[in-house]
């Protein structure tokens, strides 16, 4: 198949779905399929094979460019390159790009859901509002994704969300983002190297890999931590917790780390290479995860190919991924439960233990061969079904 996925946001961007997509790309690269990335042009690019950039306007919002699809390379290229089948990754924007290219060229389009835009609405004020007495964006997915052909839920709760709240009436199959071969390939002298550098002094070490953005509800872990330290120190234990990532929150977590007694525990690491993200997620003893905006967690499953249990708050693409006392704990979005998961599982060793075990079986599900394989099925089965319709018309007219 020759394959064209369209993005608002691609590297050297940080986020959950610029990942997504290199994952899933190079895994069907590897199963002998031709792979496209259609993305925005930033100016501290890389050039590279099959990425196809468009341009960008010099504004941000979230800290991403904001992309300009109001260009011909679209629908250029994709007849150059004989694409059979379009997989865009936003609804607005590239999403009204592949809906004018499925309507044009008679292309079948495949949209994954990764962001529940609900979430993002207060980067944007006026949007709020207006989504707020007209329910416009509610609508407009829920036009956009029943103009679809087939539509990838990261989760199965993502799945019944989209069908039962949204009324989608296409296709919807669950489609995780799978982990790259990378995150099982274990490095333990790197993560020593980053255990002594950040955790020598103390008992645990503890991370958590995030953008520093409201929507992440990293503040949640802070007063947390608080009740984790006051129990801790009567313990004569300590902990340092490492927050890798970066964003327009970190001076109001800073701050918050000083009112709260913590600046000596917190460790602000800014963005660190995402390959580089194993060796210290391989260091830390805990992964703690607070968001509740999520479709799918990977950050998650990433800490857990580390083999380190997760303690997070419950909350949706989580709960898909955490399962207590199998891989990690959910709690409720309520500091002194969370703060008790956190000593509950330093204090019992074998619980401990079978917790990582558990962690890393739950990660080998993942892998991005697997969730390759799996796209590649369906995406066999949509463009049968469109091979059958067009037979079916053609014999209909005669």
């Amino acid at each position: 198949m020759r394959i064209a996925m369209l993005t608002n946001n691609y590297k050297p961007y940080i986020g959950g779905v610029p990942i997504s997509i290199e994952h899933l790309a190079d895994a069907l690269r590897q199963l002998g399929h031709t792979v496209y990335i259609f993305a925005p042009s930033y100016p501290n690019q890389e050039e590279e094979l099959f990425v196809v950039r468009y341009p960008s306007f010099p504004i941000k919002i979230a800290q991403a460019p904001i992309p300009n699809v109001m260009t011909s390379i679209f629908r250029k290229m994709i007849q150059t390159l004989e694409i059979d089948l379009i997989h865009v990754h936003h609804p607005a924007l590239v999403g009204n790009v592949a809906y004018m290219l499925r309507r044009q060229f008679g292309i079948p389009v495949v949209f994954t859901y990764h962001t529940r835009y609900e979430e993002y609405l207060y980067y944007l004020k006026a949007l709020k509002v207006l989504e707020n007495s007209t329910g416009m964006i509610d609508k407009y997915l829920r036009y956009f994704c029943n103009h679809c052909d087939m539509i990838f839920a990261p989760t199965p709760e993502i799945r019944d969300h989209l069908l039962y709240q949204k009324e989608i009436t296409v296709p919807i199959k669950v489609l995780p983002t799978g982990l790259s071969y990378d995150h099982f390939d274990t490095h333990p002298h790197a993560a020593a190297s980053i255990r002594a550098q950040y955790g020598s002094d103390v008992d645990y070490l503890f991370c958590t890999v995030a953008r520093l953005a409201k929507e992440k509800n990293l503040d949640f872990i802070l007063y947390a931590l608080q009740r984790v330290k006051e129990h801790l120190t009567a313990c004569n234990k300590t902990f340092r917790f490492l927050i890798i990532g970066d964003g327009l929150e970190r001076e109001n977590l800073e701050t918050q780390c000083q009112h709260l007694g913590l600046d000596k525990d917190v460790l602000f690491l800014g963005t660190i290479e995402n390959r580089r993200i194993r060796h210290y997620l391989g260091a830390c003893d805990l992964f703690l995860f607070s968001s509740i905006s999520e479709t799918q967690g990977i950050v998650v499953l990433e800490a857990m190919s580390a083999g380190i249990p997760v303690v997070a708050v419950e909350a949706t693409g989580v709960r898909d991924l955490v399962q207590t006392g199998k891989n990690g704990i959910l709690t409720q979005e309520n500091p002194t439960q969370f703060a008790q998961a956190i000593t509950k599982v330093l204090c019992h060793p074998a619980e401990y233990q079978t917790l990582c075990e558990g962690a890393t079986k739950t990660a080998s599900d993942y892998s991005e061969e697997k969730i390759a394989s799996l796209a590649e099925k369906y995406y066999m089965e949509l463009l049968n079904s469109y091979q059958n319709q067009s037979m079916h018309a053609i014999l209909k007219a005669n």
